[in-house]
């Protein structure tokens, strides 16, 4: 099994370098922050004035584009509030919005969908993969029913660990994890070809709420884009951060140390709160590497 990671740099701007690859289908990691982005409107803390004083970039809330090459067509996983920015990658691309698969509602991880409406793209019937729950949610919930009742969004009903396919060999399969369901359930999900699979799980609880073992579920694919919220405990002063269904970054290593080498580099962790110093330069972020784990970068490229 051969495949690769290539790093853009710049990747915010137009152009882009040909890949040459094995298959159809490429991942683009599109935006690696926690639902707010960074930095986070009415936070006055030094991790986020450095961003206003020019010393950090600004970074897009969680979001992949699962490209096919081929057909130019292009699937988002979770619309957040930076979908302009996102789309107009895939737009400088050449890619064609094709779909969209929500984890779960939480504002980071639909809320862009917004623009999908007549007040801005007025789309016409862009598929939409989410749970029951989710579904009915949207259906139910203005503004998000008038997506609906307007054919802006049609809704496919996806069910927990049954996989669907989007053609030549590219199976999705969604998978029920803890987290704070208020308004639906929330899923990871599990993107394979035949030649790479990618494990994508931006919220969860803590790793022990889970039914199934991480080091298992890691072992099973070739890439895993994993929940680092917080880096640790008392990273949020005056709060009681056990209350904070999130795992640590600190946890997760702590979890996976046993791991071989190769293993432990297949994690790539992704959805940082403005908080979490391994956003950036630090000895946080040093750590994270020095123990065998990776962290993604915008516009990051897996291929699949």
């Amino acid at each position: 099994m051969k495949h690769l990671i290539i790093l853009l740099i710049g990747v915010w701007f137009t152009t882009y370098p040909a890949i040459a690859q094995e298959s159809n289908w490429q991942l683009i990691i599109l935006g690696m922050a926690q639902d707010a982005g960074y930095p986070q409107a009415g936070c006055k803390k030094s991790c986020c004035e450095a961003f206003w004083q020019g010393r950090n970039e600004k970074q897009h809330a969680t979001c992949l584009g699962l490209l096919n090459t081929s057909s130019k067509k292009a699937w988002l996983f979770e619309a957040t509030p930076d979908i302009k920015d996102q789309l107009h990658v895939l737009d400088s691309m050449k890619y064609n919005l094709a779909g969209i698969f929500l984890t779960h509602a939480h504002i980071g991880h639909y809320a862009g969908l917004i623009h999908l409406g007549r007040e801005v793209m007025g789309t016409k019937e862009i598929p939409i993969y989410a749970m029951p729950k989710m579904k009915f949610f949207l259906e139910n919930n203005g503004p998000w029913s008038q997506l609906v009742t307007l054919n802006n969004i049609l809704i496919n009903e996806l069910q927990n660990e049954q996989s669907i396919s989007l053609g030549e060999d590219l199976k999705i399969t969604p998978f029920l994890v803890p987290h704070r369901d208020e308004y639906s359930e929330t899923v990871g999900y599990t993107i394979s070809s035949s030649n790479a699979s990618i494990l994508f799980i931006p919220d969860i609880n803590k790793w022990k709420t889970w039914n199934k073992n991480l080091a298992d579920e890691i072992k099973k694919v070739d890439y895993a884009l994993l929940d680092a919220a917080f880096f640790a405990d008392g990273e949020l002063p005056g709060r009681d951060m056990s209350k904070i269904p999130h795992p640590f970054t600190t946890e997760t290593m702590e979890l996976l140390k046993d791991l071989p080498d190769d293993e432990k580099s297949k994690v790539h962790f992704i959805h940082f709160n403005h908080t979490n110093p391994a956003m950036f330069e630090s000895e946080e972020r040093n750590r994270v590497f020095g123990n065998g784990f990776n962290i993604v970068k915008e516009g990051m490229i897996i291929g699949l």
